[in-house]
């Protein structure tokens, strides 16, 4: 009855690694139940003796029957035999969580119908495992379903699977490999214990089961501390997740890149609690720029993504200037400034270049390409990995008049950029009237969208979400107006579109913050915002998400759609404001007119966002341990010596009359203990310098071979002689007598022997010591005895005399 009990923790202890995707329990909990109702069947079924293919249709009656009682009792008879009524209760249930799944980002609800859906598929899982490892007893290919239950948080989280998640579900399933082992030779006979004592071993024959056990433990253990310490000691070939935010395979060699929904990482970037470096740029103004990756245009009522990107061979950066930005007019002022970027070497699988919109000029080794629809620059053969690339932007600087009278799109701008479902709800459509102005131009109905996001609508920042789809954009604008950046963005597009403005999702990075002159962006600064059309003008950021300590920290709001400039005189620039001297702007009155990462609640001016520890300081704080890890055994052996010389110390005070005359006994023991401790030292001496000492020598035949072998100085000859001396006393004479200072001799003695042996011999028996670690492997391999024995105790009932 091993298997089953044993299948079923290792099912449960795998099912705790998806604790990542539910924001509540009670999916562990009915998972638990039905993980039981499999073990307690097969542990059944071996008591009685069923037949093997009988017991997986009994469990999976039994589960049934469990999930019956827990999701569909109302509808059953006696509240467990399923119905008809209960059966579609239960189908009905499975369709509202597969519906579930689809609108909701992990971590999802514990809805009913989710969890429904987990349980029965945790006790699916279970019914395998028990199969393969009690019935047809192939323990080893129980890891499949396990690992098929550990690839679901791996497929849908961003964030790793933790360590202790890992080493639970590990040690499950070693506990199914121990038991089969177990099941498998206790068939060969009754194993003995074999107890140590001091003074001899008994080693057990080669086919003792026990050994056998204790081996293919000490096996399992040693794999999953590998498996969780090596990958800590060798450099990463992927990045974190925090760097998978990229599309593309990376590969090179083909004609085509795979996109992903890019908008599904971007929480897992913001939620990360690692702050890592993504890339750096400067910018000749010195003023900071949001950086584009991805230009999503199409809402099909659940989800915006985006168009696939078309690169012509004529198109590539390194051939020609980049392509106009649609709908930008000639006339139209702009302001120049060129960016020098570097991607982090750790980041990988980008296919897509980080850049300011709008972009004349891009200078970046290999094949890459914009697409001219959007002007995002992607390779099919190249990632930004570790690039630098030089670009320069022509950002737009217009009017507030001439963004109100900006004329009709054209009809391939409408047909794209307004496309909306026809199933979009109609609060939402009233939504948008609602909170604008009729008479209003679309320029102005925009700046009130923004208002309605940031300052009149009561919408509040948190990463606290459940989704970006449609029943969840109608909860988050209609209902509790809380979200984050992506929820602000997407919703201001879909409103922007109900009034007629031209809109798409922009996924990227904003400007980052400033250091020593350098833009430093980070995966904290992952963000959305939309992206609205003014025919004339182009394409035009807006932030909708909160900005500073209460929103998005290095978001901006840009110039031209802060509310003032709709009351702005015709022809006259739009400014950011600045401040009341020129002094306290340190980047000039051309940056006043950049977005900056400013904290708008504290005057506008930079701000020093904190850095966290330096990465210089984090390497050397890691080397300092990993320094005093490695000292361990050293420390050891001198905290064991200095120990030992205790000894020699009580001694020579009793030699020195400080003890009472009376106490002859106290200064035999004293005495006896220093020869002890000095043979013990000697001993251990030797094993760290090489050497070795026979089981059979007595201590005189080996100061005699010592001396000979390596040709001792007669002084470190007499000493090597008074300490096995006083050693030969102790053991066999009645008497000991003095034994003299053995401290001085043993220090002569380590001398002479570290004359004798290589520079690296000696350096390592004062670093590593082999006495100390041949010590800890003895220590580790009684704590594995240990588990060994346990198994071997058995509890029985006392037996009464006479009874």
């Amino acid at each position: 009855m091993r298997l089953p009990i044993a299948s079923g923790v290792a099912t449960g202890a795998v099912a705790i690694a998806l604790y990542p995707l539910f924001q509540g329990g009670a999916w562990f909990w009915s998972s638990l139940g039905a993980i039981l109702v499999v073990t307690g069947i097969g542990v059944l079924a071996g008591h009685y003796r069923l037949p093997g293919w009988l017991v997986p249709p009994a469990q999976l009656l039994a589960v049934w029957v469990y999930l019956t009682s827990v999701f569909a009792g109302d509808e059953a008879w006696a509240r467990a035999v399923p119905t008809k009524e209960s059966v579609l209760a239960l189908a009905e249930l499975l369709a509202t969580g597969f519906a579930d799944i689809q609108r909701f980002a992990a971590p999802v609800p514990d809805n009913e119908g989710i969890v429904l859906l987990t349980c029965g598929g945790v006790g699916l899982i279970a019914i395998t495992v028990d199969l393969l490892a009690a019935r047809l007893r192939r323990a080893a290919l129980t890891g499949l379903p396990l690992l098929a239950l550990f690839t679901v948080p791996a497929a849908v989280v961003a964030e790793p699977i933790s360590w202790p998640a890992f080493i639970i579900g590990a040690l499950g399933y070693l506990g199914v490999l121990v038991a089969d082992g177990r099941e498998r030779v206790s068939h060969w006979g009754r194993a003995v214990l074999v107890r140590r004592t001091s003074s001899f071993t008994v080693t057990r024959p080669s086919s003792d089961a026990g050994t056998l056990r204790l081996s293919g433990r000490r096996i399992g253990f040693t794999a999953i501390v590998l498996a969780v310490l090596l990958p800590l000691l060798l450099p990463p070939l992927e990045p974190n997740p925090l760097f998978s935010f990229g599309v593309g395979n990376g590969k090179g060699g083909g004609n085509s890149i795979s996109i992903p929904n890019p908008i599904v990482n971007l929480r897992g970037q913001l939620s990360l609690p690692e702050n890592s470096t993504v890339l750096t740029y400067t910018v000749s103004d010195g003023a900071a720029r949001y950086l584009r990756m991805y230009s999503l245009d199409v809402f099909d009522g659940e989800q915006w993504t985006m168009s696939e990107p078309r690169g012509r061979p004529e198109d590539r950066t390194s051939d020609s200037p980049m392509p106009p930005p649609p709908g930008q007019g000639a006339d139209l002022p702009v302001t120049p400034a060129t960016l020098d970027i570097t991607v982090s070497e750790q980041v990988r699988r980008l296919s897509f270049l980080p850049l300011p919109y709008p972009v004349s000029k891009v200078t970046v080794e290999g094949d890459w390409r914009p697409d001219r629809d959007t002007l995002m620059v992607f390779s099919t053969r190249n990632t930004a990995g570790g690039l630098t690339y030089q670009v320069v932007t022509a950002e737009p600087e217009p009017t507030a008049e001439r963004l109100k009278e900006a004329g009709p799109v054209t009809s391939m701008v409408e047909e794209r950029y307004l496309a909306l479902p026809e199933s979009l709800p109609e609060e939402i459509r009233e939504l948008a009237t609602q909170v604008t102005k009729r008479d209003s131009s679309q320029y102005e109905q925009a700046i009130q969208l923004q208002e309605f996001f940031t300052e009149k609508g009561g919408f509040t920042y948190s990463l606290a979400t459940q989704g970006h789809d449609g029943p969840a954009l109608t909860e988050f604008l209609i209902r509790n107006r809380t979200g984050y950046c992506e929820q602000f963005a997407a919703s201001m597009a879909v409103l922007a579109r109900v009034l007629g403005i031209p809109s798409r999702v922009a996924i990227g990075y904003t400007g980052g913050s400033s250091l020593s002159g350098q833009w430093q962006v980070r995966t904290h600064d992952s963000h959305a915002w939309p992206e609205l059309y003014f025919e004339g003008t182009g394409w035009l950021r807006f932030e909708p998400t909160p900005t500073g300590g209460a929103g998005q920290g290095s978001a901006t709001v840009p110039s031209y759609t802060r509310p003032e400039v709709a009351s702005a005189t015709p022809d006259e620039p739009i400014t950011a404001p600045s401040a009341d001297s020129g002094d306290s702007d340190p980047t000039g009155a051309a940056a006043g007119r950049r977005d900056r990462t400013l904290d708008l609640d504290s005057g506008g001016l930079p701000v020093a966002l904190d850095e966290g520890m330096p990465p210089a300081a984090r390497i050397g704080i890691g080397v300092v341990i990993a320094l005093l890890v490695a000292l361990i055994p050293a420390m050891i052996r001198w905290q064991l010596r200095a120990r030992r010389g205790r000894y020699h110390t009580r001694q020579v005070r009793d030699s020195d009359g400080e003890e009472p005359t009376g106490a002859t006994a106290l200064r035999a023991i004293r005495r006896e203990s220093a020869v002890r401790a000095s043979w013990a030292e000697l001993d251990d001496a030797l094993c760290d310098y090489g050497m070795s000492r026979q089981a059979s020598e007595s201590p005189r035949a080996l100061a005699r071979r010592l001396t000979e072998q390596y040709g001792f100085e007669p002084e470190a000859a007499a000493a090597l002689g008074r300490i096995t001396s006083a050693v030969e006393r102790m053991l066999y004479a009645r008497t000991p007598g003095e034994t003299g200072m053995l401290h001085a001799d043993l220090r002569s003695v380590r001398r002479a022997l570290a004359a004798t042996v290589t520079r690296g011999r000696r350096i390592r028996a004062v670093l590593l010591p082999p006495s100390i670690l041949l010590r800890m492997r003895g220590l580790g391999g009684r704590v594995l005895d240990g588990f060994d024995r346990l198994e071997n105790i058995r509890l029985r009932r006392p037996t009464g005399k006479g009874a």
